[in-house]
């Protein structure tokens, strides 16, 4: 049996894509984790702090300070967003305040991003991981550029047996998401959107792949407004569909 984790799992997670969690403790207990869910936790607070609401957002992330703080172990975030905002922007927010800038930077060196910790401990999976699918990786700006996780979800797609990379014509530009961005922007956001996409078409891919369910939801929502069947899912989904 390995070490407990917590999954911090994150609200599109927890209200929108429930799935994504569940496949995330599949994949976490098949390694041999005691998988956790703090029952208290709640948003942690990015977007009231993308927003500059930063009294509000400190409020959010002292409650988060206060359920991690309890619990052992590492803690997982199926998300390079809420990961980013764990990892770096609480001890940010909290600058000044010396008591709760150390809890942050306690909490930041247990946090993994679900994908960074997958690729960690994949070699003591159970063998068999297999699925014929193409398969087109949009690489989230949190994750790659925040966290700087680059490789870890790659290596993942590669371990399984049948799946074939496509080739996307810039694949690390930004799909046009941005949470309040696409809000704020939104012709500039459906521009993005629309090149993505259209990169997305143009490597043949049958399956859009990420890290981030923001992103996905704005992809997937692009892509049925196209008319376009593509399969999309969090990385979490694909492996756990493609275990035996």
């Amino acid at each position: 049996m390995s070490d407990p984790v917590q999954l911090f799992h994150t609200c599109l997670v927890n209200e929108i894509g429930p799935e994504v969690g569940m496949a995330a403790v599949r994949l976490l207990e098949r390694l041999g984790h005691p998988v956790g869910v703090p029952l208290d936790q709640t948003c942690c607070g990015q977007p009231a702090y993308n927003a500059g609401f930063h009294d509000e957002a400190r409020s959010a992330a002292r409650h988060m300070l206060r359920v991690l703080s309890a619990t052992e172990g590492v803690i997982v975030i199926p998300s390079g967003s809420c990961a980013d905002m764990l990892v770096h922007q609480y001890e940010l927010l909290f600058r000044d305040e010396a008591e709760w800038r150390e809890k942050a930077h306690a909490i930041a060196g247990r946090c993994r991003e679900l994908s960074q910790l997958l690729a960690e401990e994949w070699p003591r999976m159970p063998a068999g991981a297999r699925l014929r699918a193409r398969v087109a990786y949009h690489p989230s700006c949190h994750l790659l550029r925040g966290l700087g996780v680059r490789d870890a979800p790659l290596e993942l797609l590669r371990a399984v047996e049948g799946v074939t990379l496509a080739e996307v014509e810039d694949q690390e530009e930004c799909c046009g998401f941005g949470g309040l961005f696409s809000v704020k922007q939104p012709e500039i956001s459906g521009r993005m959107l629309e090149r993505k996409l259209a990169a997305v078409a143009a490597s043949g891919a049958d399956r859009l792949v990420s890290c981030d369910l923001g992103c996905l939801m704005h992809l997937a929502g692009g892509l049925r407004r196209q008319g376009v069947g593509l399969a999309v899912q969090h990385l979490a989904e694909l492996l756990d569909e493609a275990l035996p």
